[in-house]
Formats: C-alpha cells, structure tokens, sequence
C-alpha cells in the first residue's frame, strides 16, 4: 500500500498533471497551426478572432471577447493589426463611444474560403477519427466551463 509521501510524490510528478498535458498540447497544436495560417497571413490569435467574425460577423469587442475568453487590452492590438491588412473594421457605435463594432471586410469574408481547408489538415496530422476529436474538443469545454464556474479566472 503507498503512503500519503508516495502518493504526494506520485501526484507532483510532471507527467501526471492534466494542466502540462493541455499546455504542451497546446503548444504542439499552435506549432502545427503556425505555417497553415502564415499562408493566410494571419496568427493564431488573429486566426481565432476571424473564426468568430465569419460564424457571426458585427460583434461588439466586448462580445468577440467573452466569446474568445481575451479582455480588451489583448484584443484591441489584434484588432488593429487585422484592421491595417485589411480584413476588418473598427466603428465606434454612435449612441457610445465606448462600445466598438468590429465587421468583416470582403477581403476578411474572402479569406473564409483560403482558410476551409485547415480543419482537414489538423484532423489529418492528429491522427484521430472525426468522431473521437469532437468528443476530445466536448470534454476540454466542459472541463473549461467547470473550472470558470469553480470561480477561477477566464
């Protein structure tokens, strides 16, 4: 039978902690997204922003964060760098001027049809059914809503 030290050490081992296999993962999708979306001209956090502009285009900034769990002052860069190739813009709402819309351009909607075949691609290099990816990518946001409701930060 362990003892609590044994079982301690066990559970402090590096390869035993959901949080690095989620980090490390992440970065192992990131590097395989990276020359995928370099075609685009885009990064994967601009690419994330167009993902929710082409499912509902003409969010508020504050909506395009709530969606994509980024404040402010981590959006508005990539806005503005996505606005300066062209592939949004930024209008400031008439009745308050705090509130920005951010809308797609044709050149932003175009890219849409470019960006089609990354999905495939990823689904490719996982190396996994179809079936067994949606299920993964069900339980990773249900373990996310779990922890947000557990009172920890976004």
């Amino acid at each position: 039978m362990p003892t609590t030290n044994t079982l301690t050490d066990d559970l402090l081992k590096l390869d035993h902690q959901l949080c690095f296999a989620l980090y490390s993962a992440s970065l192992a999708m990131t590097k395989l997204y990276k020359p995928l979306l370099e075609e685009l001209g885009l990064t994967y956090p601009q690419y994330l922003v167009m993902l929710v502009l082409w499912e509902q285009d003409g969010l508020m900034v504050s909506e395009l964060g709530e969606r994509l769990y980024l404040d402010s002052g981590t959006l508005t860069p990539l806005l503005k760098r996505l606005e300066l190739a062209g592939l949004v813009l930024r209008t400031r709402a008439v009745q308050d001027e705090r509130r920005v819309h951010v809308t797609l351009t044709p050149t932003g909607q175009q890219l849409k049809a470019r960006a089609a075949k990354i999905p495939g691609c990823i689904i490719s290099a996982s190396q996994c059914a179809l079936p067994d990816l949606m299920a993964l990518t069900g339980q990773v946001q249900a373990l996310r809503q779990r922890l947000v409701s557990a009172g920890l930060p976004k």
